[in-house]
């Protein structure tokens, strides 16, 4: 008689939904991601609605936001263990809590987890005897968040946390268990960071999905949210303390890429946005062929002790291939890029071998199949070379030319019309009368939109009368496909600015936690995205790099990811206190040893450009960071093909 079947009413499906989620914040802060919203749901319900029919009873595993988690109607319970300790420590909550013989976990961030989960992990571990852990597998990679174990395995669990340690492979290893193969990789990914939260939502897929909607062109993205809509996913709006990380979430919901799309000769196309995927029409290489200048061998001639003397019978070369034919025990001189003859499968490089009149001396220890690149081993004919909302670089014109395209079908570049305002403002040329400056701020935004790649409309300077602001932004607004505005924003200016927006468009006036570039305006007017910066100079490249940037580049159809980090250890100390975020001028240094240092500029004063000019790095200390001391590592962003 058979071992019996583990019935549904036997399990517990625990969802762990108790990480810091540091890479699905912008601001690497952490943000709950089970709470972040995926195709109007929070996502966790996805993993929910898709594990509870599997499951007798469920919980989820949640360190904050707890009532929100059980508004969705399941009891909820928090680690034992402080300082977000890990799925582990989920696990062992959820053990806990349980009072079923097994459990089995899974992850919030997996909407697309295989329905029939639970099953096969129950009957794999019915059929291991001895085995009390089933974990799901692709290929050789296993899954460990997505398992079933029994419940008395509890005692061991807290036994192995109490000990410090926190990783659930090391954990399994210490078990009898057994590994469950399933097909469909991408039912196990992660959605781990914005980018691949918006691609999953976008394109109705799971992270590892490249299927598309027949007939589709470019980049499908989720349908724009209004304004009010976008504020309402937020669970702490507060206009006059906006953290960064939630004015980014605002932008993102609110905004999607132009549709027109054009073609144009790879030559011109450097800067331009793919508006599909493209897919190579060869194979890369064609054919097999050699990566090495030395002798193509037959690795069956070759002897399996000592050396083995070889008669040369031909040599071949890039572009003239040995048309020849060859006996066994010879070779063919080859160069990198020839041809492999026919019946060869093996490169000897020339360094290893020695020459004796016409034969060659190979020496033992060679591998099958070395040296040697495979037809469509770079690209199969058939796959997606380029992936639609890349941005192309120099290289990627080089691979289009390799695969013979002539033109490709791109984005219409976007046109974003800009302006300065304020009376006290004058061009460069005029003479300054008193209290007057020149207007730096379209100067620098005129070079931030270029080198973004967009078509800029420069509007010139607007007086602050609102006859004129208004007349301004509705040509702007029926010509650019967004707006940007510098100045007039603040508490105080923004008086008649607000009444002129209200009646034009949908826009939110904000106070965001951060330092420089507190006072920001966003929404729409028409079809047009507004961002309205502060008037600051620092303020306003600040507030564009870290705001306007990332939601130009979606407007464009970039796939574009945050700006990457770079870690360095401070020079100096940064004063900061927690509650916003700071942009603090900066200089990146190697040290001798091959460390990164980072420098103060000194005046971090919103007005001093010069200072933005000194520096080639910006410290980013985030949200709920404090004072920075020498020899703390901070986060910075560099300036090098950004500014």
């Amino acid at each position: 008689m058979g071992t019996p079947a583990i019935e549904r009413g036997d399990i517990t499906g625990i969802v762990l939904a108790g990480g810091l989620g540091r890479r699905m914040s912008v601001d690497g802060q952490g943000v709950d991601k089970g709470l972040q919203p995926f195709r109007g749901r929070p996502m966790v319900q996805h993993a929910i609605e898709r594990l509870a029919p599997q499951v007798g009873t469920l919980l989820v595993n949640a360190n904050r936001n707890q009532e929100r988690y059980r508004a969705l109607g399941w009891p909820v319970v928090s680690d034992a263990f402080e300082g977000f300790a890990g799925p582990l420590a989920g696990l062992h909550a959820g053990m806990r809590a349980a009072r079923t013989r097994y459990v089995v976990t899974v992850p919030c961030d997996s909407p697309f987890l295989p329905s029939d989960l639970v099953a096969r992990l129950s009957e794999a571990l019915v059929a291991a005897p001895g085995a009390r852990l089933a974990v799901a597998r692709t290929g050789t990679q296993p899954h460990p968040v997505f398992a079933l174990l029994e419940r008395a395995l509890l005692d061991d669990l807290e036994a192995f946390l109490a000990g410090g340690r926190r990783k659930i492979d090391a954990w399994h290893a210490s078990l009898p268990a057994v590994e469950v193969d399933f097909t469909d990789e991408a039912a196990f990914r992660n959605i781990n960071t914005p980018q691949e939260l918006r691609t999953c939502e976008g394109t109705g897929a799971s992270p590892g999905d490249s299927s598309r909607v027949p007939g589709e062109t470019g980049v499908r993205m989720t349908a724009p949210q209004s304004l009010a809509e976008a504020i309402g996913c937020l669970s702490d709006y507060d206009p006059d303390a906006l953290p960064v990380a939630s004015v980014r979430e605002i932008v993102e919901r609110v905004l999607t890429p132009v549709e027109a799309i054009e073609r144009v000769a790879i030559r011109a196309a450097l800067g331009r946005v793919l508006a599909d995927d493209l897919v190579s029409p060869i194979d890369v290489p064609s054919s097999d062929n050699s990566a090495m200048d030395g002798y193509a061998v037959r690795a069956d001639d070759l002897a399996a002790h000592g050396p083995t003397a070889l008669r040369v019978a031909g040599t071949a070369l890039a572009g003239q291939p040995w048309t020849g034919s060859a006996d066994r025990g010879e070779a063919v001189r080859v160069m990198t890029g020839a041809l492999m003859p026919e019946g060869f499968d093996t490169v000897v490089v020339q360094e290893a071998v020695s020459v004796d009149g016409e034969c060659v001396i190979v020496p033992a220890g060679q591998q099958r199949g070395q040296n040697r690149r495979r037809r469509g081993e770079d690209l199969a004919c058939g796959k997606p070379a380029l992936h639609a909302g890349k941005r192309l670089a120099p290289a990627d014109l080089g691979l289009l030319a390799s695969l013979g395209f002539v033109e490709v079908a791109v984005r219409r570049r976007l046109r974003v019309a800009f302006f300065s305002t304020g009376d006290e403002l004058r061009s460069v040329g005029e003479p300054l009368g008193p209290g007057e400056v020149y207007d730096s701020n379209r100067y620098t935004i005129f070079g931030m939109l270029t080198r973004l790649g967009v078509e800029v409309i420069d509007m010139g300077v607007v007086r602050d009368d609102p006859d004129a602001l208004e007349h301004a932004v509705r040509t702007a607004s029926e010509c650019a496909d967004a707006i940007v505005s510098s100045g007039g924003v603040s508490v105080g200016e923004a008086d008649f600015t607000r009444r002129v927006m209200a009646r034009l468009g949908d826009i939110a006036f904000w106070s965001i936690a951060m330092r420089p570039g507190r006072p920001m305006a966003f929404g729409r007017i028409g079809k047009a995205s507004y961002f309205g910066l502060p008037g600051n100079p620092v303020a306003v490249m600040v507030a564009f790099y870290f705001f306007a940037r990332e939601a130009l580049l979606r407007q464009m159809g970039v796939r574009a990811e945050p700006l990457p980090f770079v870690r360095a250890r401070c020079a100096s100390a940064f004063r900061k206190r927690p509650g916003r975020t700071e942009y603090q001028r900066a200089r990146l240094v190697r040290e001798a040893d091959g460390t990164m240092t980072v420098h103060s500029v000194g005046n971090q004063g919103s007005g001093v450009l010069r200072s933005m000019s000194e520096a080639n790095c910006i410290v980013v200390l985030h949200h709920d960071q404090g004072a920075v001391a020498p020899g703390d590592a901070v986060d910075c962003v560099a300036f090098e093909g950004l500014i």
